[in-house]
């Protein structure tokens, strides 16, 4: 599948056309911001609305009933504020990027304040962020190109001992990230082919616990 722009984007996700306009506005921020802040692979920027935008939509397809997400390491915001914006419709729900590099939290913050997306920023460590929010009932954690499965269980592990599952966009390496993972750590889990690309897979992770 190959999503060259918004009329595809539109055609495969079957989102509204004001979330389409919204989107092309965080595609001309993102163009504007990357002159001064490195936000994606500079290769990638003519493929925005395939590597990016559908990439991260997808994992809507693997939420279930979730409506509280937190994005770890949200960077140019993939997938969380993509996820935020296609999940506006959606009454009660919020998606919370974390992010430590404060000059992307303030690209995070202009995308988010001019497309109205549901999200909340915050500017620090993902460890500080899981061991200190008071965000209650937290459904769902994921990330995109940010680190090897099991790290990424350790950063979120107190938000998963709370009750969160994991969805996490991951690579060719997956089958070998999970079996990593599973020597230290206990968790069901599903593996999907990824939409938009070959060798991709989307992880989910249920009943994360460390084994003792």
């Amino acid at each position: 599948m190959i999503i060259s722009g918004p009329k595809e984007f539109q055609k495969q996700f079957d989102v509204s056309r004001e979330t389409v306009e919204r989107l092309k506005l965080y595609e001309t921020l993102l163009i504007k911001w990357q002159k001064a802040q490195n936000l994606v692979a500079p290769n990638t920027l003519d493929e925005i609305w395939h590597r990016h935008f559908a990439d991260s939509a997808q994992v809507l397809n693997h939420l279930d009933s979730a409506k509280i997400i937190v994005d770890m390491g949200a960077g140019g915001g993939f997938p969380g504020l993509v996820l935020g914006i296609l999940l506006m419709e959606k009454h009660g729900s919020c998606v919370h990027l974390v992010e430590s590099n404060s000059r992307k939290c303030s690209f995070l913050k202009d995308v988010a304040r001019q497309t109205g997306a549901h999200v909340e920023i915050h500017n620090c460590r993902i460890e500080v962020f899981a061991i200190e929010s008071t965000i209650q009932s937290i459904d769902v954690v994921t990330a995109r190109a940010l680190k090897p499965l099991n790290t990424l269980l350790t950063f979120g592990q107190a938000l998963f001992e709370k009750g969160a599952k994991g969805v996490f966009l991951k690579g060719k390496g997956t089958r070998a990230e999970i079996e990593e993972a599973s020597q230290d750590w206990d968790f069901s889990h599903e593996t999907y082919e990824s939409l938009t690309d070959p060798l991709g897979r989307i992880v989910k992770l249920n009943d994360i616990k460390p084994r003792s």
